[in-house]
């Protein structure tokens, strides 16, 4: 499967930008929609933000690629390949917009929403044809994380899992398939390991700078070359059995949000877009960190990138 002539990024908020770019590095025409005005015009910035950190990466540019920002939902939508639906998660806009969507475009445009969570049978449960609705959840920052949950509702046709996975892996993408389950594997994951971090803090074990630097270097670090089940044949299944035996039963259960995150959320320090939260952020300083965050992201995919698969 090729690369689409033509595709459409509906939102331009975290994630559209760098979809669209992406996508448009491959060769692919893309419009990029959003209702605000103001919203493209900071897309566009982005955009360009994008271009320069793939160029850093050595991503080949394919002729015919471009973006451009449209407000007009029928001009984005008109002869479209493929349509990314990544406005808020919200379920009733997903599903007004899907409408939208399916009443404009071709019947053989795969029609793909970039939810991080939402059950994709949910979405589409209002639609003529749910088989053409696919997951399609993207990992943020999307143009540096070269990896892609494809998720198939109930009804989603088996043909357009292939099709999807097929472009995914035209750009160098890893397209990982997966069942509907609520939040999908990524965040599943992430989220069960972020619930025991906060205990962790909460309860005094360990402060937020140190509990970063364990999970950095200690557990994240092999897990970016291994992997957890690779991980566990390495150790050895019997030592993961004997050490779960004992520890499984004290981690975590905790079936809401951490007191330390709500109490914080509470009084609006929401992290880095309001100055502070888990941590304190002085002048210039997240702009400072963004910037490092990106580096190191730029720094291990080419790391990882040139080291033979485990």
């Amino acid at each position: 499967m090729s690369i689409p002539t033509t595709s459409t990024v509906l939102g331009s908020g975290s994630m559209g930008p760098g979809i669209a770019a992406l996508l448009a590095r491959y060769g692919s025409g893309v419009r990029l929609h959003d209702v605000s005005e103001e919203a493209l015009a900071r897309a566009e910035g982005t955009c360009a933000g994008v271009v320069a950190h793939l160029d850093r990466l050595d991503v080949p540019v394919t002729p015919g690629g471009s973006v451009t920002f449209e407000r007009d939902q029928a001009k984005a939508l008109d002869g479209a390949d493929l349509v990314i639906e990544a406005v808020p998660e919200q379920l009733e806009l997903k599903k007004t917009v899907l409408a939208q969507v399916e009443a404009a475009v071709r019947d053989d445009a795969i029609i793909a929403t970039n939810t991080s969570g939402i059950p994709i049978s949910d979405m589409a449960v209002d639609m003529a044809h749910p088989e053409r609705l696919i997951g399609m959840h993207w990992s943020n920052p999307p143009h540096l994380i070269p990896m892609i949950e494809i998720v198939r509702g109930e009804r989603t046709g088996a043909a357009v899992e292939e099709q999807l996975v097929g472009i995914v892996e035209a750009f160098g993408y890893e397209a990982v398939v997966e069942k509907e389950v609520p939040g999908f594997v990524e965040n599943r994951v992430l989220y069960a390991v972020l619930r025991e971090c906060m205990a962790l803090v909460e309860e005094g074990v360990v402060s937020q700078r140190d509990l970063d630097t364990v999970v950095k270097w200690g557990v994240g670090y092999k897990l970016a070359v291994i992997g957890p089940m690779r991980l566990v044949d390495m150790a050895g299944l019997d030592i993961y059995q004997a050490v779960g035996s004992y520890l499984n039963r004290d981690l975590s259960t905790e079936s809401g949000v951490s007191s330390l995150v709500t109490e914080l959320t509470a009084e609006g320090r929401l992290g880095m877009k309001t100055g502070g939260g888990l941590y304190e952020y002085g002048e210039g300083e997240v702009a400072a960190k963004r910037a490092d965050i990106v580096d190191g992201l730029v720094s291990v995919r080419k790391a990882l990138s040139a080291i033979k698969p485990v």
